[in-house]
């Protein structure tokens, strides 16, 4: 038997869990500042609801199967489609607008790479039932704030409206889809080799290069321009924001405007993106529901903070381990722990009361928990306690009540 993990798909042990579970804490907190409220969908949808609304390569990624039913169902590729879905499906329960945030795991058959992988957790946030251009520059807001809340000082949100593209005469309706996916790898492979690829996909050398000179020029639109207006009052520093024309998002669903973030010094790639679709859930609920959107890049995200070392020195949870000196003053060990968890310190018992104290001094080392209490014969006798902080090695004697506040305060 292989014992190994499938390609694509990854465990996280505790340091990586706790990393990963502060960056949904920090955000989490800006999402519920701005009244996002949380949602989740299941790991399963029917087929049909997810096949033809990602393009010809989304559902070409798509795990799909059939089940032992005997149905055609399909693990999610993203959390959008499935907002369509839960929109539709509960339309009459839900305020409008609706705002939420969801954070799920969804699955992509992807050939897998640096910040790229078959499973990963993604995070979006979602204003659902108005076109108000206030509900797009208050996801531009979010954005903004949760990047510099996760400790990034130099990142741009790279900003377009998709109806650019349609606009521009020198392309036919037919090759619009084609033409949107192809501008959209400018960054990625350089103007030449997107030039190329239009050629390659049976438009003329003149006509190619017409197109890309055309929307390279192109200025926001009124669209955009109220957008940035409202983005400013919510406080995002000009500097912030990017207008770039040639951004496409290969996604076949976006109206209006559509968004990236990149953070400077993070080569891979950008770390989110999102935008505007009108459309989408008008094909679940029978009519046009306006929406606007983005999804954090969650695993790129944690690796920029990685690379960055931006995480916070010690993000362990467990403040404190209660050793046990001797299987006789177990029950004072027990006592402790359960008074530090009373006071609202986590507190971890060490579980073998035959252990050497080495053992137990080593394995808190191991877990990065900051503080160790000791109750020996002398403490037992004289009412307190020996607290040793492990990263001074420095240790004193004190009362339990002494311990609590000195545990709070740290």
């Amino acid at each position: 038997m292989l014992v190994q993990t499938l390609k694509g798909f990854r465990d996280f042990l505790p340091i990586e869990s706790q990393k990963r579970q502060y960056v949904i804490n920090t955000l989490k907190d800006v999402f519920s500042s701005y009244g996002f409220e949380p949602l989740e969908t299941p790991a399963l949808e029917y087929e049909e609801i997810l096949t033809g609304k990602y393009g010809e390569e989304g559902d070409k990624l798509m795990y799909r199967f059939e089940d032992n039913g005997g149905r055609r169902v399909a693990l999610r590729y993203d959390q959008t489609v499935p907002l369509a879905r839960v929109i539709a499906q509960y339309q009459n329960e839900l305020p409008s607008p609706f705002k939420r945030y969801q954070i799920q795991p969804v699955w992509r058959a992807e050939n897998t790479q640096k910040g790229r992988f078959r499973e990963f957790l993604q995070c979006d946030i979602d204003t659902v039932g108005t076109t108000s251009p206030l509900s797009d520059a208050e996801i531009l807001a979010i954005i903004s704030d949760s990047y510099e809340a996760l400790g990034f000082k130099n990142f741009k949100i790279l900003v377009n409206d998709r109806t650019i593209f349609s606009t521009i005469t020198a392309v036919k309706v037919e090759e619009l889809p084609m033409v949107i996916r192809t501008i959209d790898k400018i960054k990625k492979i350089g103007r030449e080799k997107v030039l190329d690829e239009l050629i390659i996909n049976g438009i003329s050398t003149e006509r190619a290069t017409n197109i890309i000179q055309t929307i390279e020029t192109q200025k926001p639109p009124v669209n955009i321009a109220n957008i940035l207006s409202a983005a400013k009052e919510f406080g995002i520093p000009d500097e912030r924001i990017e207008f770039v024309p040639t951004l496409a998002r290969g996604l076949d669903y976006y109206t209006g405007i559509i968004i990236e973030v990149e953070i400077d010094g993070y080569t891979v790639g950008s770390v989110g993106g999102g935008g505007r679709y009108d459309n989408l859930i008008g094909m679940f609920a029978g009519r046009q529901v306006p929406a606007v959107g983005f999804a954090f890049g969650f695993d790129r995200i944690t690796e920029a903070l990685e690379e960055q070392k931006l995480f916070p020195e010690n993000l362990v949870t467990t403040k404190a381990l209660v050793t046990i000196f001797s299987p006789k003053l177990l029950d004072n060990a027990i006592e402790a722990s359960y008074q530090l968890r009373a006071a609202g310190i986590a507190t971890e018992l060490y579980l073998d009361p035959q252990a050497k104290m080495e053992k137990q001094l080593k394995y808190a080392d191991q877990k990065g928990i900051p503080f160790v209490i000791i109750i020996g014969e002398d403490e037992a006798e004289k009412n307190v306690l020996t607290l040793k902080t492990l990263k001074t090695r420095e240790q004193k004697k004190v009362t339990l009540e002494e311990a609590l506040k000195e545990l709070q305060s740290a």
